[in-house]
């Protein structure tokens, strides 16, 4: 292979954002995907046997983010190219070491410079991997956070939704519905999958089919000591399950 060839690992828990930018290095010369992963667990196994001279990776993601990856690796490091919908993480990206930071979503000509980038980084391994590993010994590792956009579908197009358009999300079999103001787009995750990834935002599941955001609730209805009716902004309209009623409680305080 040649020594312009970046042997790449993508690692985005989106499935449609990891499509996209999968289906963005086809067209480039300069890399070779020889794998891809849905989490931080699996992208460390994957950087540790598959070795890829650049790993374009993801900061938001469950159980393990894009830092902690990069913390929990041993032996020589791979260019890390940082992308993420958070501007706010940049200069940490960079104190580490990262050889460069794409906000997402990512331009063809801002790809093309960050895996110049990677390439120039390959002339001198050694001193970016003692640099990466100085400064990750040094930094505390910093809670991760929500990201602020989803990935929802309408017809052949897919959009990219920010939680506060966000009223609800009711799953109807295998199907999962993301609910605006005024529209209805299909989600790309499951209803549990969604549910894990909000735990502790605004966003409250309030039966075992729909989670809601509570700030767009107008109003309350009590319909019996363990059953709530809500009706949010838009005017649509929740039945909560009693399992889920202290959800309402811890509202109302």
């Amino acid at each position: 292979m040649s020594p312009r060839t970046l042997r790449t690992l993508v690692v985005d828990d989106e499935p449609v954002a990891r499509q996209v930018l999968l289906e963005e290095l086809t067209d480039i010369e300069s890399v070779f995907v020889i794998g891809e992963a849905d989490n931080g667990q699996t992208a460390l196994r994957q950087i540790e046997n598959l070795t890829p001279d650049l790993v374009l990776l993801d900061i938001q993601m469950p159980v393990m983010d894009g830092f902690e990856v990069v913390r929990r690796l041993r032996g020589p490091l791979p260019a890390i190219i940082f992308v993420t919908a958070y501007s706010e993480h940049a200069l940490r990206a960079f104190e580490i070491g990262a050889v460069d930071y794409l906000l997402k979503p990512i331009s063809e000509e801002r790809l093309r410079t960050a895996l110049e980038r990677a390439l120039e980084s390959r002339r001198h391994p050694l001193e970016n991997a003692e640099r990466v590993a100085r400064t990750l010994n040094a930094v505390e590792p910093q809670p991760p956070k929500r990201s602020p956009k989803i990935a929802a579908r309408r017809a052949h197009d897919y959009y990219l939704l920010d939680l506060d358009e966000v009223f609800a999300f009711r799953a109807e079999g295998e199907i999962v519905w993301i609910l605006t103001a005024d529209k209805k787009f299909m989600a790309t995750q499951t209803l549990q999958a969604i549910h894990e990834r909000l735990e502790g935002t605004q966003f409250q599941r309030v039966h075992r089919s729909v989670i809601v955001n509570t700030d767009k609730i107008r109003k309350m209805s009590n319909l019996s000591s363990q059953r709530w009716l809500l009706t949010l902004a838009n005017g649509s309209e929740f039945t909560v399950s009693k399992r889920q009623a202290p959800v309402i409680r811890s509202i109302l305080q």
